[in-house]
């Protein structure tokens, strides 16, 4: 199996990437915003809870989080591998994803960070807000406090992953196939 961990700022491309990178590899994409927004949608008790987070700009709580991608898994026992993109975010659910895995026979292989200057973010993000009708796109200071957030509180799984040799960060400007073409490169050395 291959478990990726797509890491990067809001607006960095990891859902573009992983789109690509689902179909070249055969692996399954769990975009933790996907799930929260279908959980959202459903109006389920984890997506209720969640909404009033996401609304903020602020990170949905470990064991919101972690419930909803544990079921994500579970759905596709026969997969090849996992994208997570949006997961983990903090130490905590990165020791929850391993342990997962672990019970499924796996491990995170690694961590492919998206790297992009945060003033061409906000300008990615505002753009994409005037189509995705998502409102925490249409609104900078959202948008800023999102990065914020992001650098605070989750840039510290670099870390992390740096410690289990696993992490590899990447340009994430150009064009989408150049950017695929560098995450490609990691991925066939794993």
């Amino acid at each position: 199996m291959i478990n990726l961990v797509l890491f990067g700022p809001p607006g960095a491309g990891k859902g573009t990437q992983a789109d690509v990178l689902k179909e070249k590899y055969q692996l399954v994409h769990i975009s933790t915003g996907d799930v929260f927004r279908y959980n959202i949608k459903n109006q389920t008790e984890l997506g209720v809870s969640a909404k009033g987070f996401i609304d903020k700009g602020q990170l949905v709580p470990d064991e919101v989080t972690i419930k909803m991608l544990k079921a994500k898994v579970e759905e596709t026992p026969e997969a090849k591998g996992f994208i997570f993109d949006g997961f983990p975010r903090t130490e905590n659910q990165a020791d929850a994803l391993a342990e997962l895995l672990e019970s499924k026979g796996t491990t995170v292989n690694a961590m492919v960070a998206l790297e992009v200057d945060d003033e061409v973010l906000v300008k990615r993000l505002l753009e994409r807000g005037k189509t995705s009708g998502r409102k925490d796109d249409a609104n900078e200071a959202v948008i800023r406090n999102r990065i914020k957030v992001y650098y605070d509180e989750t840039a510290i799984l670099k870390q992390y992953y740096k410690k289990q040799d696993k992490y590899y960060g990447i340009d994430g400007v150009g064009s989408v196939e150049e950017i695929t073409e560098r995450i490609s490169q990691v991925i066939d050395k794993l």
